[in-house]
């Protein structure tokens, strides 16, 4: 059902994401709430999520998941009605950002530009992802997630332990094989030049030369 209790608890949700934005944007801390409702599309579509979800909550057919369809064309930011959001998220340039039904998301998150938050998933508070994460495992809280798929880089200021724990500074297979091959190559030329006496030539390197045919960039 639908009451007092309902509106009051939309009502105060709202406010607490409107002080989210102001607190956690720069650029909005000279503005007034009114115009960030009015112009963030983040703030807007977070607004447009706790009517649906009440109305998913109390058994409302279908208005719930048009609403979530139109606000999603209108802003770029979509959350399905069922999922499960804390007080105070803040959506930071919110065009792509997608929160999954299955999401449970905890109190004063932040969440980048282009974020999805995909699956049966509960990402802590106070926690921050990162632009274009894909976050499909849970978060710590006071977790900082970057990457596809989404790891920790950051728990509670620190780098968490493990192989995959530093997302900045993962191995890159395709380099280490180069590099192995171009060792293993010097290897070679001077095995052979220990069996023939001669030096390897330093290999002649060649300027690139334009080439005819019609402009790459169009025209």
């Amino acid at each position: 059902m639908i009451g007092f209790s309902t509106f009051a608890r939309v009502a105060r949700e709202v406010r607490e994401d409107l002080a989210a934005a102001q607190e956690r944007d720069p650029a909005a801390r000279s503005v007034g709430r009114t115009e960030i409702l009015l112009t963030y599309g983040g703030v807007q579509a977070l607004l447009a999520h706790r009517v649906s979800h009440a109305l998913h909550q109390a058994g409302v057919p279908i208005v719930p998941r048009v609403l979530s369809n139109v606000v999603k064309v209108a802003t770029g930011v979509e959350i399905h009605p069922g999922a499960r959001i804390g007080r105070g998220l803040f959506i930071d340039h919110g065009s792509g950002v997608v929160i999954g039904e299955t999401a449970e998301v905890g109190d004063q998150v932040m969440i980048g530009s282009g974020a999805k938050l995909l699956g049966p998933i509960v990402v802590g508070a106070r926690t921050k992802i990162g632009a274009n994460s894909v976050v499909i495992h849970d978060v710590p809280s006071d977790a900082t997630v970057v990457g596809n798929p989404g790891h920790p880089v950051r728990v509670d200021g620190k780098r968490p332990e493990g192989p995959d724990a530093d997302w900045a500074h993962l191995p890159d297979p395709v380099a280490d094989a180069i590099s192995g091959l171009a060792n293993r190559l010097t290897e070679l030329e001077e095995l052979v030049a220990e069996q023939t006496g001669r030096k390897p030539e330093a290999a002649e390197l060649k300027p690139l030369k334009r080439r005819g045919g019609p402009d790459s960039v169009g025209g």
